[in-house]
């Protein structure tokens, strides 16, 4: 199962990514509440068909405060130029034992490191 980041879906939207629309099928794509949030502040063709489609997705579990800085402290992922939502998806596909696909640099630097990217 793999976590999809906003990133990706935002290049899907435009042009359709093959790579995606297999996992899709397949049911093996997580979503997570924060990509829905962080897409639905966009701009998007479809909108209200899209954003159900995402939610009609298997959700990841999203992790409260006390456990996001413990994951910041626990993995030493402070001062790496990631910020609230990326540490959140990085804490829910450890906790779900899946990978992120992600096409933000630094994102992608931080879950190579943590062993958590998805490499398609």
């Amino acid at each position: 199962m793999i976590l999809i980041d906003t990133s990706v879906w935002v290049n899907h939207l435009r042009k359709s990514e093959p790579r995606l629309q297999t996992l899709l099928l397949a049911g093996e794509v997580y979503c997570h509440p924060f990509i829905i949030g962080e897409l639905a502040c966009g701009s998007i063709k479809n909108r209200q068909e899209i954003i159900s489609l995402l939610q009609s997705l298997p959700s990841t579990r999203t992790v409260n405060d006390n456990e996001f800085l413990y994951f910041i402290e626990q993995n030493k992922i402070y001062s790496k130029g990631i910020g609230y939502v990326d540490i959140h998806l990085l804490a829910s596909t450890k906790l779900e034992s899946i990978k992120l696909w992600t096409e933000d640099k630094r994102l992608k630097n931080v879950a190579t490191t943590l062993g958590l990217s998805y490499i398609g």
